[in-house]
């Protein structure tokens, strides 16, 4: 297998995944802000021109982060990362999809229709007067899953999941980026220092 890297926070959530399994896989590295992402022969790897992507032995490629990640705990079961049986799977893909949809999405085009878009705006469509309206619905967003993670360690309560590193890359990213989590949502914030303690997190 080949891992092609870049930066930003979507690669983060798959060397942090891969990290906490104690995967070695190759990488190789992507220029995104020279725009290699979008020329050949990344756009033959993936046609959305995106990153990451992970190749497999076979030359065929996995895109989109979560899909990347199902696949590294399909042919890596443990440590178990998204769960071990349906109930526990369940669990995490909810929380990851709640995460993403709602707090990851709003937050990465906050930044890209704002401070990144003289970046972005002649790779993709841009709406810049959208910008402060997704920042605003991603803190929203954040102080509702601060009520939901009283009691909790993990997003999945005791289980440390895919749904953590998915959160904690994003917002590492909205901390660097200037949209990090208010200072009263002390349960996300207790919640980020334990999982910016973990080895992985450098990753």
């Amino acid at each position: 297998m080949k891992f092609y890297n870049s930066i930003g926070p979507n690669p983060h959530v798959v060397r942090m995944f891969m990290a906490e399994k104690g995967l070695t896989i190759p990488f190789q590295a992507v220029d995104l802000m020279a725009g290699e992402n979008r020329q050949d022969p990344h756009l033959r790897r993936n046609p959305h021109g995106q990153l990451p992507t992970l190749e497999l032995d076979d030359g065929s490629y996995v895109c989109e982060i979560l899909a990347i990640c199902e696949y590294l705990e399909d042919t890596h079961p443990a440590p178990p990362l998204i769960g071990t049986n349906p109930k526990e799977k369940a669990e995490t893909r909810m929380w990851t999809r709640r995460i993403d949809l709602n707090i990851c999405e709003p937050l990465a085009n906050g930044f890209r229709f704002c401070e990144g878009l003289p970046l972005f705006q002649s790779r993709i469509v841009t709406v810049p007067e959208a910008s402060e309206g997704l920042k605003k619905i991603a803190q929203d967003r954040l102080r509702w899953l601060d009520g939901q993670m009283t009691g909790k360690d993990f997003i999945c309560g005791a289980r440390f999941t895919l749904a953590d590193i998915l959160l904690f890359c994003f917002l590492e990213f909205g901390v660097a980026v200037g949209q990090p989590p208010a200072p009263e949502n002390r349960n996300i914030t207790a919640w980020f220092a334990r999982i910016k303690a973990r080895p992985s997190a450098a990753a």
